[in-house]
């Protein structure tokens, strides 16, 4: 019988298979445009693309693994990209692409899979290869337009002046390849170490009132994309904790960012509500402060975790915790993506 695992590890088969090349060149192409002082832009439509959007802005403005670079990029609403836009940028369009007049390098996704989910999957690990490979060609970059642009005195060392860039396309290519393979084995081992956690959290969350959902970081857009998730359909009330810039500055000036979350569980959660928190250490001190909160008033508490769980596994700090079994950020945000989605479908389906 052909499972949901089965289902996305040969779409990403296809998918990357067919890809890797235009990928690989892509990163190439982005990494010219940065070094020339080019940005990133991210846009999209509906909710869960606008989630993607963030998603993309987030990883490249702060880079979370050692090493590599922060890069200009910023999301912005489909209206508002042609005033924004100007020459050497480039422009991720989730959904409908918007009109453009500058010289941009228009980029989209067309993962060839007909369930939706499965589609979104494929395309996160994309834009994570993507920023994980464009600071590849930055050490192999002419020196003449290597580094990123207004900040390129930042980074004197860089650009050791290859002119043949194929051995490098080559390098990448294969990186993409078993970057989408790695991330393929880390979905199968997420969802088959964690299908009774999944089961059961289905059965307390279908009969929540409110769903709350938080992160920080791009866990914030997988808590966007799980709120928009849930209200397809209006079946679902759901709320995004990190939604709202003036609250959240508020309470982080005001008090501290621990308390980011924990101050909106109090406000707005109620007994039989129910609470998605996404972390990929498991450690996050706000995160824990709004599952410690909402335990106290009785909400339903589901937290994604990474890292082998942290303490919020080690020390049972939710109802239900799916554990990620990484150390490598953006394949444990797609793993908990794709236990996100298959939660999403039980909790429906019932």
């Amino acid at each position: 019988m052909t499972t949901l695992t089965d289902i996305r590890t040969a779409a990403a088969e296809r998918f990357f298979g067919a890809e890797a090349d235009r990928l690989a060149r892509l990163c190439l192409a982005m990494a010219e445009r940065f070094a020339r002082g080019g940005r990133l832009l991210a846009t999209g439509t509906s909710a869960a693309e606008w989630s993607d959007a963030r998603h993309v802005a987030v990883e490249f403005v702060h880079p979370v693994i050692v090493g590599k670079r922060a890069l200009p990029a910023l999301a912005l609403p489909p209206d508002e990209v042609s005033a924004h836009v100007r020459t050497d940028d480039m422009l991720i369009a989730f959904g409908p692409v918007p009109e453009v007049s500058a010289d941009c390098l228009l980029i989209t996704f067309a993962a060839p899979d007909d369930d939706v989910f499965v589609a979104q999957e494929l395309v996160e690990t994309a834009y994570h290869v993507l920023w994980e490979l464009v600071h590849v060609f930055f050490d192999h970059l002419p020196r003449a337009g290597a580094g990123t642009g207004a900040s390129s005195f930042l980074y004197p060392f860089l650009g050791g002046g290859t002119v043949d860039m194929e051995p490098v396309v080559a390098d990448v290519r294969a990186s993409v390849l078993a970057k989408g393979a790695e991330a393929a084995a880390l979905r199968a081992q997420t969802l088959a170490h964690n299908d009774d956690v999944l089961t059961a959290a289905a059965r307390a969350v279908r009969g929540c009132g409110t769903i709350l959902a938080l992160g920080n970081g791009g866990s914030a857009t997988d808590a966007m994309d799980a709120v928009a998730d849930l209200r397809v359909g209006g079946t679902v009330r759901a709320l995004d904790l990190t939604a709202d810039a003036a609250i959240l500055t508020a309470i982080a000036n005001d008090i501290g960012t621990d308390a980011l979350f924990s101050r909106q569980v109090i406000a707005y959660g109620q007994p039989g509500d129910g609470l998605l928190a996404f972390t990929t250490s498991g450690n996050s001190t706000n995160v824990i402060a709004a599952l410690a909160e909402a335990r106290r008033r009785g909400l339903v508490t589901v937290a994604f975790v990474g890292y082998g769980g942290g303490s919020i596994a080690a020390d049972a700090l939710a109802d239900h915790v799916v554990v990620v079994r990484s150390e490598h950020i953006p394949r444990i945000q797609e793993a908990q993506g794709s236990a996100w989605h298959v939660l999403r479908e039980r909790i429906c389906q019932g």
